[in-house]
């Protein structure tokens, strides 16, 4: 099989945390995922690295629209790149308004300086794989995988039949530490569908994951079932801490002790728990899992 390649986009100068993967072929490269618009820079050195330029991207497979996997499709775009996507994604990259009018409530002042710009796509260029129907690129057979939980409009890439390229609904497992960690940011976490999805990549019998958050995993099976423990375990907090109703920082406080037991029973150092919390903040997954309780969980029996 044809070779991919993990192009680490120094997210803040930070390495591992946001993975762009390449994927060579005669007329240029696919990429799996774009990365945020603030490290297009970083995009364009990985490709050098490769012999490539961002106009020699062809083709970008986007697992979901969210900033830090979609935020530079744009620019791709402008540069010739078809961009495939979820259709629930698609509207928003053609118009992201009301994406980027989301995000900026969430991260307020510090949104330009995350994710820098992100450029709407031209509707002629968006695609749109149906799911479990296999599409072919330049060679290359991929089929896309409906699989919300993390997001709604969420797809995972099975390439070849062999890679599975999981977005974020198989987690955070950053490089050193066989510790799988959930993102769980608002407004679309829901811990019902995601088990489903994760029992969807495991059925696919990939025999590597390929996480954006960060890089390859060589034990799926084990990756995946650590992944519905996880699952079970904050199902389990959830369902003894929100009937007291707790506001956003108790909450925040909870998942942190959480967190960091799991990752103490893992083998994490304070320093790799913090590597963690740089992906994906405790702040921020704390108000996903207020917003899915609050919509899904407390709601009165019949209503």
């Amino acid at each position: 099989m044809a070779d991919y390649h993990v192009l680490d986009l120094y997210f803040r100068g930070y390495p591992a945390a946001i993975a762009a993967c390449a994927i060579p072929h005669e007329r240029g490269v696919i990429l799996v995922e774009s990365g945020p618009g603030s490290t297009l820079p970083a995009l364009a050195c990985g490709l050098e690295r490769l012999g490539y330029r961002l106009e020699d991207v062809t083709d970008v497979l986007l697992t979901h629209i969210h900033l830090d996997h979609a935020g530079a499709a744009g620019a791709l775009a402008r540069r010739g790149a078809r961009i495939h996507v979820h259709p629930v994604g698609a509207p928003h990259m053609v118009n992201p308004e009301r994406l980027l009018k989301s995000a900026r409530r969430l991260y307020q002042d510090e949104m330009d300086l995350l994710w820098g710009y992100f450029l709407p796509v031209p509707e002629e260029q968006v695609v749109v794989p149906e799911d479990g129907k296999p599409f072919t690129l330049y060679g290359h057979t991929f089929v896309a995988l409906d699989t919300p939980g993390h997001a709604s409009h969420h797809y995972a890439y099975l390439w070849n039949g062999e890679v599975l390229f999981t977005g974020d609904v198989a987690g955070v497992r950053l490089p050193g530490a066989r510790h799988v960690r959930l993102p769980t940011p608002p407004p679309e976490f829901h811990l019902e569908t995601w088990r489903a999805s994760v029992r969807k990549l495991l059925d696919a019998s990939a025999r590597q994951w390929v996480l954006t958050h960060f890089g390859p995993v060589d034990d799926p099976e084990w990756h995946g079932q650590r992944l519905l423990a996880v699952l079970d375990d904050l199902e389990a907090l959830l369902e003894d801490l929100m009937p007291r109703e707790p506001d956003v920082e108790t909450l925040t406080q909870a998942l942190l002790e959480w967190t960091w037991k799991i990752g103490q029973e893992d083998g994490l150092t304070r320093e790799q728990h913090e590597q963690y919390e740089l992906v994906n903040p405790t702040w921020m997954s704390a108000l996903g899992v207020q917003r899915y309780w609050r919509k899904f969980r407390a709601q009165p029996e019949g209503s």
